[in-house]
């Protein structure tokens, strides 16, 4: 098993790019998420799950080196995360108002609380969160560090969870056979890392969790599958909104796709890099 693709994304919820090579810090991947979004009305840093309409955003690493990043707009706009007019563009297309900010050190805990919720009922603001029918199961909240009951992202970082999430080619080939009528394009999924599996069937991916791998010179520790929210049904860049895909996860994967990781010994990944397990 080897890596596929490595996935990098400037601004928490855009569209990000691949990248050939990228270094693993106990962060993640470095660059990563360094920007996001702050919802001016109800508080906190927000991500697709409430502004469906950031995954319609693409976002790359600006070409100066500098740290920022320049956002492209579905009608043909790009302007940079340093630009004065980014906060109204940025509101505007998701009509809601929001400030872009930078990633703060993990000490400002302020700027990671969780913001007021959009419903007084939790049980709809987690169902709207998750994207289940009244039905469905929501999935085992266990699995999420224990942190992000009180901020939005672990502070010190603008992941929802764990610092990677790693996706199997062989998940993307059985969700595509499973969902003929759907478009299953990896951007829909936001993978950090995507492993080719060479042949295998299904979501072998599930199986790693609690094994330790090297990965290029780093070291990461799968920890648990990932549960799935309602960000995979939302509209990116030319993909329409397909709610059938997240039915599919929640009726027939135990709500999970790809499986989240951290690190263990930070180093370099590439393109081409052997998965092997030490456990």
């Amino acid at each position: 098993m080897r890596i596929d693709q490595i996935w990098s994304y400037p601004v928490k919820s855009m569209e990000g790019a691949t990248v050939s090579s990228a270094k693993l810090s106990m962060l993640g991947i470095v660059g990563d998420r360094r920007w996001a979004v702050r919802d001016l009305e109800r508080g906190g840093i927000r991500g697709a799950k409430q502004l469906g309409g950031l995954m319609t955003l693409v976002a790359r690493d600006a070409p100066d080196g500098t740290g920022h990043a320049e956002i492209d707009f579905p009608d043909g706009r790009t302007l940079s995360s340093v630009s004065p007019d980014i906060d109204a563009a940025l509101s505007a297309h998701l009509a809601h108002p929001v400030r872009l900010e930078a990633l703060r050190p993990a000490d400002d805990l302020d700027h990671y609380r969780r913001g007021a919720p959009a419903s007084d009922d939790v049980m709809v603001e987690l169902r709207n969160i998750f994207g289940r029918e009244e039905s469905e199961p929501l999935p085992d909240f266990g699995v999420f560090p224990p942190e992000v009951m009180e901020f939005e992202s672990p502070p010190g970082t603008y992941h929802d969870c764990w610092p990677l999430m790693v996706m199997s080619t062989s998940s993307l080939e059985s969700m595509r056979s499973a969902l003929p009528d759907s478009v299953i394009d990896v951007r829909r999924f936001r993978p950090s890392i995507v492993i080719d599996t060479v042949g295998a069937s299904g979501h072998p991916e599930f199986a790693w969790a609690g094994r330790r791998a090297r990965l290029g010179s780093a070291t990461i520790a799968f920890e648990s599958a990932c549960p799935r929210c309602v960000m995979v049904t939302r509209a990116v860049a030319d993909l329409p909104a397909d709610r059938a895909i997240l039915r599919h996860i929640v009726r027939d994967l135990d709500q999970n796709v790809g499986v989240y990781a951290r690190v263990v010994e930070p180093g370099m990944i590439g393109e081409g890099d052997a998965l092997s397990f030490l456990d």
